[in-house]
């Protein structure tokens, strides 16, 4: 019997009430990205765009260009290896210092927090780019810059899986006698080693993509390579780069996952001598380690030595004190609004674009388009769509949307699966639509997921945005470069500082916004 009325939905004033705020607080927002996408079909940039398109074909196979290629490969990896080693080392003292597991009070150390956020907030390219300036062109600010970024971001995790761990086993150590570096030794790191050996195989995956990137700014391996090609519109070259950085990004993501599943077997089901916590792999790590130090020809006792701490200290103290003129920090306020919007747009556009590719169909094919989304860095994306758009914040936003949805797309898809499917299989016997089923069926109980990875991605995108000014993109990125170009360093410190604060009050809004949800 059909209904004669349909009852109102009591939340609807309140969605209205909220689809309103955020309108009000995104429109801005847009403006200041510069979003036009009628820009994506101006005739003069589809002719740019559509030339340096079709140069990318054939790629270049000569055997000059490979072997320059193969050895651009092999010394991105191992700057991604050399860099992680440097992390480790810095991280684990790091996280003993801050963390609160092992103490019979949890009481942190606040200037260790504070300096674990000044490591990770200040972008990697930035520590490179400062690092070439020091010791100039080539891998070692790279493995350097890694090291720094890299080594907050493992000494906070570290921390945090520390403090997470069952403390019981290293009390009844500490009540024995044990002093708390044998406690946490024995008591904590047998149960925490899986999940920390996890994570730094997935850093380590990520120092990949990052060498790229690093490489814009004259650091090595095939970011240099690649921004080579790309100024001299060589097409072919680029193309050629590009395919060799997809290949090595999907087997590094194979490889990561294979041990990161080898990790969860248990420990008589890990085949020897291959488990993580056998000689033999012990021994094979510290022969990549070797090797990738060996590789890039690195003088550690001379970039370690007092010459180059005294060059360090006096570069560094080139920078302060900040220009805080009047005139200055009204820029750096339209840098710090311009990156805002950049990392606010990009995020949303990727929301979108993701949700799409997790509800449509040809599974096989969009799991290899998000892949190949996100295999390709954002700096890259950034002077593509430089060429499609013009110059400027929209090709900062379109760049950041495009790598993102590669990744939330496939969060997306994995929330979706493992959500509860009774309330929209009801809904669908009570003779709901699809769609219907799906908008107040399935996307209730997997949004504060979605929500979740929307807003950590965008505090990993606050920082990306803030460089994608390096090649054309605006925002705090573009100033940055610029004056360090002009040697201006006291005004490159004021972005600087401009870029870690945005980067923490970025942080803290996500983290109280998912508190709010919970």
């Amino acid at each position: 019997m059909p209904l004669k009325s349909v009852e109102r939905d009591p939340a609807a004033l309140r969605r209205l009430v909220h689809t309103v705020l955020a309108l009000c607080v995104l429109w801005p927002l847009f403006q200041a990205a510069q979003v036009r996408p009628s820009a994506l079909f101006e005739a003069g940039n589809l002719s740019v765009i559509g030339n340096f398109l079709a140069a990318f074909l054939p790629p270049e196979t000569g055997s000059e260009f490979l072997a320059y290629l193969g050895q651009a490969t092999l010394q991105t990896l191992a700057i991604a290896t050399a860099g992680m080693a440097l992390a480790c080392l810095l991280a684990v003292p790091l996280a003993y210092l801050a963390s609160a597991a092992g103490r019979d009070r949890p009481t942190l150390n606040p200037i260790v927090r504070g300096l674990l956020t000044i490591l990770r907030g200040i972008p990697e390219l930035v520590w490179a780019l400062v690092f070439v300036r020091v010791f100039g062109l080539g891998p070692a600010a790279g493995v350097l810059a890694l090291g720094l970024t890299y080594g907050g971001m493992l000494a906070k995790v570290y921390a945090e899986i520390l403090e997470s761990t069952d403390p019981a086993p290293a009390r009844a150590l500490a009540h024995s006698g044990a002093r708390r570096p044998l406690a946490i030794l024995y008591g904590l790191i047998p149960q925490a080693s899986k999940e920390l050996a996890s994570y730094t195989v997935y850093r380590w995956e990520c120092a990949i993509r990052a060498s790229v990137v690093m490489g814009f700014v004259g650091a090595g391996g095939l970011g240099q390579l690649m921004d080579q090609s790309m100024k001299m519109l060589n097409g072919g070259e680029a193309a050629s780069i590009l395919l060799t950085f997809l290949v090595l990004v999907f087997a590094a993501d194979a490889l990561s996952g294979w041990l990161r599943r080898s990790l969860d077997a248990p420990v008589a089901a890990r085949p020897s001598p291959w488990g993580w916590r056998s000689a033999g792999s012990a021994a094979v790590l510290l022969i990549a380690v070797l090797a990738s130090f060996g590789l890039l020809d690195m003088d550690l006792l001379a970039l370690f030595s007092v010459e180059s701490a005294s060059s360090m200290g006096q570069f560094i103290a080139s920078f302060f004190p900040p220009d805080v003129s009047a005139d200055w920090l009204r820029r750096v306020a339209i840098g710090i609004w311009e990156t805002l919007a950049i990392s606010v747009v990009g995020t949303l556009l990727a929301a979108v674009l993701g949700l799409v590719f997790a509800l449509a169909p040809l599974k096989p094919v969009n799991r290899f388009v998000l892949n190949l989304l996100r295999s390709v860095p954002e700096l890259v994306w950034a002077t593509i769509t430089a060429l499609a758009v013009g110059l400027g914040p929209f090709a900062g936003a379109l760049a950041l949307a495009l790598h993102t949805t590669g990744v939330l797309g496939r969060l997306y898809g994995e929330a979706l699966d493992n959500t509860p499917p009774a309330p929209a299989g009801a809904l669908r016997l009570s003779g709901a639509a699809r769609g219907l089923a799906f908008f107040y069926g399935t996307l209730p109980g997997a949004a504060p997921q979605l929500i979740a990875y929307t807003l950590y991605r965008w505090e990993m995108n606050i920082r990306m945005a803030a460089i994608l000014g390096f090649v054309g993109a605006g925002g705090l990125g573009h100033l940055l470069y610029f004056e360090l170009s002009l040697f201006h360093y006291a005004q490159a410190c004021t972005v600087i500082i401009a870029m870690l604060l945005l980067s923490m009050g970025v942080d803290q809004t996500s983290a109280w916004l998912r508190r709010r949800m919970r």
